[in-house]
């Protein structure tokens, strides 16, 4: 695993009227603060990236579809598949590079910064600066 990111596995809780979805405690190991959180959607066969926060660590959660994660580091890749059958949280420090292309029908994941967005402290470019085999 590249250094800066780290893979936890949550809970999921069964119930017969819809299931509980732990995400992140304070207490939690890669919780650096909070800034804020917020969804985000992708379709199926679409990929969004590059982009890289210089201040903000990255929670990232797939409760909802299928979701491949792909982060660079400059020299190395590290890409995992999230979903709500393989539910995880993925840290990601400052300075690494993100995409990630929805895999199901309908996706999305959930991010919990450890800042408030900030233009100013994001970094984004084209897919095609990053060589990667999608």
């Amino acid at each position: 695993m590249l250094e800066g990111i780290l893979l936890t596995p949550l809970k999921r809780f069964h119930n017969e009227k819809g299931d509980i979805f732990h995400a992140m405690k304070k207490s939690d190991k890669g919780f650096n603060g909070f800034g804020e959180a917020y969804f985000s959607t992708i379709s199926k066969g679409e990929i969004k990236g590059w982009k890289k926060h210089t201040r903000m660590t990255l929670n990232i959660i797939v409760p909802f579809g299928k979701i491949e994660l792909v982060v660079y580091d400059g020299s190395e890749f590290f890409s995992v598949i999230l979903s709500n059958k393989n539910y995880q949280r993925l840290t990601i420090e400052p300075n690494l590079w993100l995409a990630f292309r929805g895999l199901a029908e309908e996706n999305m994941l959930l991010n919990i910064a450890s800042i408030e967005h900030d233009p100013k402290e994001l970094e984004n470019i084209g897919l095609s600066e990053i060589q990667y085999d999608w």
